[in-house]
């Protein structure tokens, strides 16, 4: 009788493991998108225009809350390119199942959402992001203190047509979307200092954090 080959097995194996954590996603995460959003709005209603010290106040709101231990208080602010798009971010949090940065331009930008594995939610702080879909004539318009949720799946054009920053949080897998955020290193801008930067924290962060036992 023939056995079964061993990378069919594997093969099983590993999707019966994946069926497992996909059903239990919600158990890993350790932020809200709700509570996330008050964050937003309650920092915007405090500092107006004044992008640094919303993000400062938002940071501080996250020291009191149970994610404290997965937060990164180091603003190490790095370029981005993704979809066409440039702005800069810093990381709050990386994991495999969840990141939370702030993004955002001083002069605008305008690209493709990509396609993702995660649901992510933006949360407008200053500025002003617009989305469009396909066969649609008006423009999605998202101002401070709204929330453009990208579900898990979609995809979009959106643009920042002047200085606009937005507090961006994923949920779902994470490491799928990290070929999106690499690809115009190696199709376009040829910045391999960025993209090293860009590896360095996200791995410490992802890393740091399946060391800490999140995942």
């Amino acid at each position: 009788m023939n056995s079964i080959p061993i990378y069919v097995a594997l093969a099983a194996l590993l999707y019966g493991v994946y069926i497992f954590l996909e059903a239990n996603l919600e158990s890993f995460y350790v932020f809200d998108p709700t509570e996330l959003h008050g964050f937003a709005q309650s920092a915007i209603a405090q500092h107006g225009n004044d992008t640094r010290a919303i993000v400062t106040d938002i940071v501080a709101n996250l020291q009191n809350t149970p994610a404290k231990p997965f937060v990164n208080l180091d603003q190490e602010w790095i370029f981005n390119n993704a979809g066409g798009a440039m702005g800069a971010m810093y990381i709050i949090h990386a994991s495999i199942t969840e990141y939370l940065i702030i993004f955002g331009t001083a002069i605008g930008t305008e690209g493709h959402t990509g396609r993702h594995t995660a649901d992510d939610y933006f949360n407008i702080l200053t500025g002003t992001q617009l989305a469009y879909v396909p066969g649609e004539f008006e423009p999605e318009i998202y101002p401070p203190g709204s929330v453009h949720h990208l579900r898990r799946g979609e995809v979009k054009q959106y643009k920042m047509e002047s200085s606009c920053f937005a507090l961006e949080y994923a949920r779902g897998w994470i490491p799928p979307m990290l070929g999106f955020g690499y690809a115009d290193t190696f199709s376009s801008t040829l910045d391999f200092p960025t993209l090293w930067a860009t590896t360095r924290v996200t791995g410490r962060e992802m890393i740091g954090n399946l060391l800490k036992f999140k995942l």
